[in-house]
């Protein structure tokens, strides 16, 4: 009985001293591994798999498309979905008998209230509506925005639709945000439209660079100059973006020429000839907006990046002219601000922008006006680099 009973405390102090050792995941994944969870499975819901449709004309303004994500399950009374407006979009007066979340995924989104609170919110920033609360929500005037929600049910309710917002509700609302926006002093008003329309052309919201450009050229912007900066896109961004912004500008010009607007139509480009060396060009402007000769590991490990850059993109496109170098600069640092991955060469622009001329005070009201009317986050990218 004694060696058995040794036999049985030495087992246990091994048990013991195995279930000390468990890692915390280990113990954690032991503690859900009963009968019932190991019978549950996760489950996907396919990218497109949920039901799409454009929302009715009835509760909503302009044109808004609608994505579900992931619909109500048994004991779990809400959904979540994407919805995109295009500039000037909005819902109807509505409440939501348990609530929702709003989180903007792209652009810049505005909600409003019965009693004239306004709100407008940025990409990755969240609205929480309480239960009851009568509001409305939508795209800015020039700019599309697409916002996550995720929408509680109550008694299988979970939206309640009552009258349309006004033109004269929502004008009163963007009115009430143009207030606080800067009034820019440092960046003259061409320069405004070229940085925004070509920031709305990175992006690749052709409504909204539809409806952009159309208000640039009304303000006197020369087709040439906003024609140029669609160029001066694609080595940055790639031709398929530059090809389209230039389609929308051409189709937003054709409207304007059959509606009797007036346009003016700028200065032509200038283009290098035969006797011309684009290299040694490039080369030149290259070194002078860097502030010295361009060299280093990556150029030695890919020489004919630094040869096209010099060749292509600081010889044949900044050989046009239409543009400054301070223009074509202020131009670029609005491209790599909206796109991601690019900080390196933002921080090398910031201090070509500098050689080119272009003032401090510019760049940062280039960053306010990306907060502003593209994303808080592309501002803040600018300026923080800005600052550094």
């Amino acid at each position: 009985m004694s060696n058995q009973a040794n036999s049985q405390d030495t087992n246990a102090h091994k048990a013991r001293s195995r279930k000390a050792r468990l890692s915390p995941a280990a113990l954690l994944a032991l503690a859900g591994l009963s009968g019932e969870a190991i019978a549950k499975e996760q489950e996907i819901y396919p990218a497109g798999s949920q039901p799409a449709f454009s929302g009715p004309e009835a509760f909503f303004d302009g044109q808004v498309d609608v994505q579900v994500v992931f619909p109500e399950r048994e004991g779990v009374p809400y959904s979540g979905a994407y919805v995109t407006f295009q500039a000037g979009a909005r819902t109807a007066w509505h409440d939501h008998p348990a609530g929702q979340h709003m989180i903007v995924t792209q652009g810049t989104a505005l909600t409003g209230t019965r009693d004239g609170q306004v709100i407008q919110f940025h990409e990755g920033e969240a609205v929480w509506c309480p239960d009851g609360v009568d509001h409305w929500h939508g795209a800015t005037p020039d700019a599309a925005m697409t916002h996550f929600v995720v929408t509680a049910s109550q008694d299988g309710q979970n939206v309640n639709w009552k009258d349309k917002v006004s033109d004269e509700v929502y004008q009163a609302a963007v009115a009430s945000l143009q207030d606080e926006h800067t009034h820019f002093t440092a960046l003259d008003e061409r320069q405004q439209h070229l940085t925004y329309t070509i920031a709305l052309a990175t992006l690749g919201q052709s409504h909204a660079l539809m409806d952009t450009l159309d208000v640039a050229l009304a303000n006197g912007v020369p087709v040439s100059d906003l024609r140029e900066a669609m160029i001066h896109l694609y080595p940055y961004a790639g031709f398929p973006r530059s090809l389209n912004a230039l389609n929308t500008l051409m189709q937003v010009v054709e409207a304007r020429n059959a509606a009797g607007y007036d346009t003016a139509e700028g200065k032509p480009a200038t283009l290098l000839s035969d006797k011309d060396d684009a290299q040694a060009l490039g080369q030149s402007v290259q070194t002078a907006l860097v502030g010295a000769p361009v060299g280093g590991p990556l150029f030695d490990f890919a020489p004919g990046a630094n040869v096209f850059l010099q060749k292509h993109l600081f010889g044949d496109v900044f050989a046009r002219g239409v543009l400054s170098h301070q223009d074509r600069e202020l131009l670029t640092l609005a491209i790599l601000a909206v796109m991601p991955n690019t900080d390196g060469q933002l921080n090398a622009h910031i201090n070509m922008a500098r050689n080119a001329g272009v003032s401090d005070d510019q760049m940062a009201e280039l960053g306010q006006l990306l907060t502003q009317r593209i994303t808080a986050q592309a501002g803040a990218r600018l300026v923080q680099r800005l600052n550094q």
